[in-house]
């Protein structure tokens, strides 16, 4: 089972060359390169240049880069996507996605551009209409590989308070998670704001695991640690999915179909389960 880590997801600003080299040192799985809310209307182009330099520069290493562009419909948009479309990046992130037209809109121009296929979508899932719609966007095109939450906005448009419970927004991250197991993408939980509030990071790394998301979008280096810790499999869950792999492997030698792991039933479900576990554990380990 091959498996990409996407358990700390940090937002990197376009238009800020220092951070972009610092970045090539960073403990993060996912580098989210900003041309839209980080970047002021008269830096857009600039940045975009600096970014598109940056990752043909290199340096990055495990880290997997994605350029999160400007709206389709923006005056930057078209012209953020078409510069990017066969750049070495992993992905383009979309903001503010609402239906699946929109997704199909930007495949369309990759392809006259001649992006390959490798070339993936994130779309972001930040207001009511794009909740309402994330089975339909999830599903628009095979470029689609996950589904990033922006709780900011989502909390705004909602009018709710962004708690530590996150209480008016439980349906809506619910709903996004669904939608992403549905279609068999990563599904990535929005920010923490308080960079002073180290518990409250904690807490929200593990609601987030709770919830069922594959890893946290982060706005500094300093929330690093907490996610990767989070969402990272333990020693106890290693050693239990070691057990529950060898323990079917030898049941099927032996032609048995029913088997006990310290006294508990294992099914084909929990095995899934525990090559999943196994999967991160080695994907981590390679780095």
């Amino acid at each position: 089972m091959a498996f990409t880590p996407r358990r700390s997801v940090l937002y990197m600003p376009g238009a800020n060359t220092r951070a972009l080299e610092k970045a090539r040192g960073l403990d993060a799985d996912v580098l989210i390169l900003d041309l839209e809310d980080a970047v002021a209307p008269s830096q857009k182009a600039v940045a975009r240049e600096q970014v598109l330099a940056a990752v043909n520069e290199g340096g990055y290493g495990y880290r997997e880069l994605v350029v999160r562009v400007n709206g389709f419909d923006t005056p930057w948009g078209r012209d953020d996507i078409a510069a990017f479309a066969q750049a070495p990046i992993a992905a383009l992130c979309l903001p503010k996605v609402e239906s699946a037209a929109e997704v199909r809109a930007v495949a369309q121009l990759l392809k006259q551009h001649e992006a390959p296929a490798a070339l993936k979508l994130w779309t972001m899932a930040e207001t009511p209409r794009g909740i309402l719609s994330i089975d339909e966007v999830a599903g628009a095109d095979p470029r689609m590989a996950a589904i990033v939450l922006g709780t900011s906005d989502l909390a705004k448009d909602l009018r709710v308070p962004h708690t530590p419970s996150r209480l008016g927004m439980i349906t809506s991250l619910g709903l996004c998670v669904l939608a992403a197991r549905a279609h068999g993408l990563d599904v990535l939980d929005g920010v923490h704001l308080d960079l002073d509030d180290a518990e409250g990071l904690e807490l929200a790394c593990a609601q987030g695991v709770e919830l069922g998301f594959d890893g946290k979008t982060l706005i500094h280096p300093k929330q690093l640690a907490a996610a990767n810790q989070a969402f990272s499999p333990s020693a106890e869950q290693i050693a239990r999915a070691e057990k529950v792999r060898d323990a079917w492997q030898q049941a099927e030698a032996d032609g048995k179909g029913v088997v006990l792991v310290d006294g508990r039933l294992v099914e084909a479900l929990h095995v899934e389960d525990a090559l999943r576990v196994l999967a991160i554990a080695e994907a981590l380990s390679d780095r």
